[in-house]
């Protein structure tokens, strides 16, 4: 099993940008910022501009970028429990096409929620713990994900 670190503790924030609700004409914004041990997820996530739901969110960017984790059972992700707010992190194998408008269209993803006031300094992540969602849906009967071409990882706060 593979125990290398995937983006820290010196994360390059050239991967990430945001995606966040103003996309869909809300006004949450979220940045990642550098710490001696990786980085911060910060942000104001807004739940009343789009009617009592929201979301903030950094990914990964690029179109040529593969992970292969078929050999791992899951994934750590080192936290500070500080907050107590909910959070999800989420992958997927496919980058979505372009709409006209040059935004990309949604694709499957899978997730896994938690909380950083209960998570302790590492959230132990399994594959089978995973849901497939689409749009924030959850999608029974999905594919299986394809774990030695993963394209994209996400971190995200939402209601």
């Amino acid at each position: 099993m593979n125990t290398n670190p995937l983006f820290g503790p010196s994360w390059d924030l050239n991967r990430w940008t945001d995606s966040d609700d103003r996309v869909r004409g809300g006004s949450s914004v979220s940045e990642l910022v550098p710490s001696t041990d990786g980085v911060f997820f910060r942000g104001n996530l807004d739940i009343e501009t789009l009617g009592g739901a929201g979301f903030a969110s950094q990914r990964t960017v690029g179109q040529d970028e593969i992970w292969d984790l078929a050999g791992n059972d899951g994934i750590e992700l080192d936290v500070v429990p500080l907050d107590g707010k909910r959070y999800t992190f989420s992958l997927t194998d496919e980058i979505p096409e372009r709409r006209r408008d040059g935004r990309e269209q949604s694709a499957l993803v899978w997730e896994y929620d938690f909380c950083a006031s209960d998570a302790g300094t590492t959230v132990r992540i399994h594959w089978k713990d995973l849901r497939a969602t689409y749009r924030g849906r959850q999608v029974e009967n999905a594919r299986p994900l394809d774990l030695s071409r993963i394209r994209r990882f996400r971190i995200m706060a939402r209601r």
